[in-house]
């Protein structure tokens, strides 16, 4: 098997496992890469529509955008280290992605508001009840990570 052949196959196996590994939040994190781009695309189109268009700019919103993925292993990482720590201590608990699953929802309305934003900028129409769901939305993912937050500092 040629040198190039095996990297092909290391890197297929190691994203096979990692996708194993996150079922429960495959889709989400595919959702938040699509409207990442979609937030970055019409965010582009915005400014260069005001004059404002920035190669400064918008190698910042890439970077911006990279970093929430790390936000995103973040909640990985923690999700593991709750199941490893109850799993060491003989608790059969597991949180199955919670938290990466609500950090990742919550980063999707984040973006989904932007890109509302950006299209009202463009000169597209936004029917008022979109604007008002996805807010709504933001308010209620919020509100269950602070409920979140309140049960484990409460079980503390």
């Amino acid at each position: 098997m040629s040198e190039n052949k095996m990297i092909q196959a290391l890197a297929t196996g190691m994203l096979a496992s990692v996708v194993y590994d996150l079922h429960a939040a495959a889709v989400p994190v595919v959702l938040l890469v699509l409207v990442m781009a979609a937030d970055y695309i019409t965010g582009m189109i915005s400014a260069w529509k005001n004059r404002e268009l920035s190669s400064r700019e918008g190698l910042f919103g890439i970077v911006k955008k990279l970093c929430y993925l790390f936000a995103v292993g973040a909640a990985v990482v923690v999700d593991w280290l709750i199941n490893v720590g109850f799993g060491m201590v003989g608790i059969t608990f597991s949180v199955n992605m919670l938290f990466c699953v609500l950090v990742t929802i919550w980063l999707i309305i984040n973006e989904l508001i932007s890109i509302l934003e950006n299209l009202n900028e463009i000169g597209v129409p936004i029917p008022k009840f979109l604007t008002s769901i996805v807010k709504r939305l933001k308010i209620a993912a919020d509100s269950a990570a602070e409920e979140t937050e309140e049960y484990q500092n409460g079980k503390q």
